[in-house]
């Protein structure tokens, strides 16, 4: 399955439900289910900003999944769209490239230490992990 590494705490803001875009320098085609690696990276400005709403942020490890429904080329109108959606997450940045629109997040329980990779990459898991939606 495809995976996305991600750095804490969006990583854990995504398979919680809380951010819906994640926001790439390049374009994708792929459509579809994507798996969500909490990276060794740590935005600790972001942690401190996002640790009141007491959700694990664990590092190395497959997290969760969502399916990833288009990729959105940023412009200011759709900076702004996407800043009113939800300032507390995504603030008023304007950001260039792309948003990666996304739903169904779901957790995983997989603890198993993996290291990340660039761009989407490949990983299977085994089929008796399970996958817990909200």
């Amino acid at each position: 399955m495809k995976a996305l590494t991600i750095k804490q705490p969006w990583a854990s803001l995504i398979v919680y439900g809380y951010k819906k875009y994640e926001f790439r320098s390049w374009k994708t085609s792929y459509k579809g289910k994507i798996l969500i690696h909490a990276g060794a990276g740590i935005d600790k400005d972001a942690m401190n900003k996002y640790k009141h709403l007491n959700i694990p942020f664990p590092s190395k490890m497959i997290i969760g999944s969502v399916d990833l429904e288009e990729c959105i080329l940023l412009d200011d109108k759709t900076n702004e769209m996407i800043a009113k959606e939800n300032e507390f997450i995504y603030g008023n940045k304007k950001r260039d490239g792309y948003a990666w629109k996304l739903s169904n997040p779901s957790l995983i329980n997989y603890n198993k230490t993996i290291n990340g990779k660039l761009s989407l990459w490949n990983v299977s898991i085994p089929s008796s992990v399970k996958i817990h939606n909200f």
